[in-house]
């Protein structure tokens, strides 16, 4: 059992003058800098103030409280854009089941899946779940997250949906990190509402998310458009009901079968569609048009024993953003590290490196509608960025079971490895 560790607060402050360092390609757009040349990076009152060549600092900057980076490549910090961290119980019977032959679809059917997590989330309380969860999202952070996901979709009432969102809410302010919370309420039918989908998702839409929004829990809201789960038309509800309320929407989509999701989600302006193995070339030009990204998770790939590639070509020839998340959940992804995500997206699915980097900072910022605050290195920009014990950003690709992060900076403070 991993053992919880209380975060140290207050964290101490990263203002001051970080110098060298290697910046990684594409980590800070704005700043122009010859190869090998090394880099320094400002921080005030918590935020980048500037970020450059080292040689190139102003002046005003040089009597600041120096912190040397001893040569450390520096990235963005990274962002998990897609997990589904709060939850009861752990499913490793069902990867048992899937090892002897079962598929996705007749675990579901059988009890397991989505509803047996259900069933635990529904039986912990809040304390519980927060106990369970803190021990995962200190892994990710360890990993160099400086922002997440969390998504709710184990309770399927008000009352447990709330549950995991204050959960959620907690974690980032125990931990320094930034939380993006998004209800997932249409994620599974529940056992009391079987046969009855059109009632279940009344439930959603009228009680359940105007209820969570009103108390300030939800970031975005999210559906599992599949055969498993909500059809398109329940989907458009859902998405209906979230406009109304000024909120962001998500997708799944695409995950088993092409259900159009996709299209649907552009249709709506979804920051993200998740998973999109199956996504068509209909699909991709509206996620195109509507400046969607497409998230990539290679977890649930990899878990799953898939063999339907996301069509990464076609998606990197229309110009869709790609990012890459953990998709952590007890099902079907119980990864806990962000960098060997990074290494799958490379390895099962031909992302090049600056495409999987990129995938894990920029255009994972970019899913949660955080680019203003995340994602690259810039002035103005709160201070997230990471070191890391290695010289050249191919590393973070190349290495998996290592944890190669000697610092994390995360919302002006150091949160990992004080450097000196």
């Amino acid at each position: 059992m991993m053992q919880t560790m209380k975060p140290a607060i207050p964290l101490p402050s990263a203002d001051g003058l970080w110098t060298g360092l290697c910046l990684a390609p594409g980590a800070a757009p704005g700043a122009a800098l010859e190869a090998d040349a090394e880099a320094a990076i400002v921080v005030a009152q918590g935020a980048i103030r500037w970020v450059g060549a080292r040689s190139a600092l102003p002046a005003e900057f040089a009597g600041l409280a120096p912190h040397d980076g001893g040569g450390a490549l520096v990235t963005p910090g990274l962002v998990d854009c897609h997990t589904h961290l709060v939850y009861g119980g752990q499913r490793a019977n069902e990867f048992a089941m899937r090892l002897a032959g079962a598929t996705y679809e007749e675990v579901a059917k059988a009890g397991g899946g989505i509803v047996s997590s259900v069933r635990a989330t529904r039986e912990a309380d809040e304390d519980t779940l927060f106990a369970q969860a803190a021990p995962r999202l200190e892994q990710l952070l360890a990993d160099g997250v400086c922002a997440i996901e969390i998504k709710s979709g184990y309770g399927l009432s008000l009352e447990h949906e709330r549950k995991q969102l204050r959960v959620a809410r907690r974690l980032g302010e125990a931990y320094g990190v930034t939380v993006r919370a998004t209800f997932l309420g249409a994620h599974a039918l529940p056992p009391e509402y079987a046969g009855r989908s059109g009632d279940y998702i009344d439930l959603v839409c009228r009680e359940m998310l105007p209820a969570l929004a009103a108390e300030g829990l939800v970031d975005a809201v999210d559906v599992f458009c599949e055969r498993i789960a909500f059809s398109l038309e329940e989907t458009e509800r859902v998405f209906q009901a979230a406009r109304s309320l000024g909120l962001p929407v998500k997708l799944h989509a695409e995950q088993l079968s092409d259900m159009g999701g996709a299209a649907l989600a552009a249709r709506y302006g979804a920051l993200s569609c998740d998973h999109v193995e199956h996504l068509s070339a209909a699909g991709i030009e509206a996620m195109r048009q509507a400046g969607t990204v497409a998230v990539l998770l290679p977890g649930a790939y990899y878990t799953l024993r898939d063999t339907q590639l996301p069509p990464i070509e076609a998606l990197r020839a229309a110009g869709v953003p790609m990012a890459v998340s953990t998709d952590h959940n007890p099902g079907t992804s119980p990864a806990l590290s962000l960098l060997l995500m990074v290494n799958m997206a490379c390895t099962l699915f031909r992302l090049t490196v600056p495409e999987a980097l990129a995938g894990v900072t920029v255009h994972a910022a970019r899913a949660l509608g955080l680019q203003e605050t995340h994602g690259v290195i810039a002035p103005g920009m709160p201070a997230n960025f990471v070191l890391w014990n290695v010289r050249d950003a191919a590393e973070l690709a190349y290495w998996f079971g290592q944890q190669p992060v000697c610092a994390v900076v995360r919302q002006g403070r150091i949160a990992v490895g004080a450097a000196a």
